[in-house]
């Protein structure tokens, strides 16, 4: 089973709500941060470009309906805008030279910052980072972590950015590698490996799915250049009253409250 597959079907699956409970939330503002000036009203409409690939952020559910939480983001950042709000998913492959043809004002599917893209357009400021995390079982997570102290193996996805952090931090480490995440996961899950090392979000559906297993343990790991800047929307290349405004919409939302709700309603098993 495809990671893509698999993430969708915990997604439609239903995540449990009790999980939800005294986690971390992202930071999405500075609260002592003085806010941006500027008028909703210069932009009464917007046309969002997404794709229907990438679990759970955007993709189709089991009806055929365009649904995730970048899904979710963009109507939110229209309503907080009071304009009118078109969501249209193209292919990957597709997607950034019809937002380039100014087929649409914006492009909200995880596209990177960097390389092509990033002379390509410009973006609006980040609304979520992808941090690492540690997992272990239950029981060893609610003590005081230190990696460095893990007696048994750390699991790893094999030639992952996460393989190449572990490898620099914990140089002495014994890891074991594996072809997936989930595959470490399991292995913590049966007792193969002490700890496991991976990509925060994709641990935190596989946590929700074992819920009297394991958790996360230690803090996040934020690294800018193994893990990229975090998500963020793209706009054509001085469309600035479209950038403006998702970084004013964005900012309120999360004033307001509404950022948390939404990672609190995807994001149960919080990975911050």
């Amino acid at each position: 089973m495809t990671l893509a597959l698999r993430l969708l079907l915990i997604v439609c699956a239903g995540l449990s709500p009790a999980l939800a409970a005294a986690q971390a939330l992202p930071t999405h503002v500075d609260p002592s941060g003085r806010e941006e000036i500027f008028d909703p009203a210069s932009v009464p409409a917007l046309r969002f470009l997404t794709t229907a690939d990438f679990p759970p952020f955007n993709y189709l559910d089991a009806e055929g309906e365009l649904v995730g939480y970048n899904i979710d983001l963009a109507n939110a950042i229209c309503q907080r805008l009071s304009a009118r709000c078109t969501i249209q998913s193209w292919s990957w492959d597709q997607v950034q030279d019809a937002l380039a043809d100014n087929q649409g004002d914006a492009l909200i599917a995880g596209l990177a910052m960097t390389g092509q893209a990033g002379e390509r357009f410009d973006f609006s400021r980040v609304y979520l980072q992808l941090p690492a995390r540690f997992v272990t079982r239950t029981e060893e997570a609610t003590e005081p972590f230190d990696p460095a102290q893990t007696d048994g193996p750390i699991g790893v996805r094999r030639a992952s950015v996460h393989d190449t952090l572990i490898t620099r931090i914990l140089p002495a480490a014994e890891l074991e590698r594996f072809e997936s995440e989930f595959a470490a996961l399991d292995a913590l899950a049966s007792g193969d490996v002490d700890a496991v090392f991976a990509d925060g979000m994709r641990a935190s559906f596989w946590l929700n799915e074992n819920p009297d297993c394991c958790a996360f343990a230690g803090e996040p790991y934020f690294r800018p250049d193994l893990f990229g800047s975090g998500l963020s929307i793209a706009v054509p290349a001085g469309l600035d009253n479209v950038r403006r405004a998702l970084d004013w919409a964005l900012e309120r939302l999360a004033r307001e409250g509404r950022m948390d709700e939404l990672y609190l309603r995807w994001f149960p098993v919080g990975f911050y």
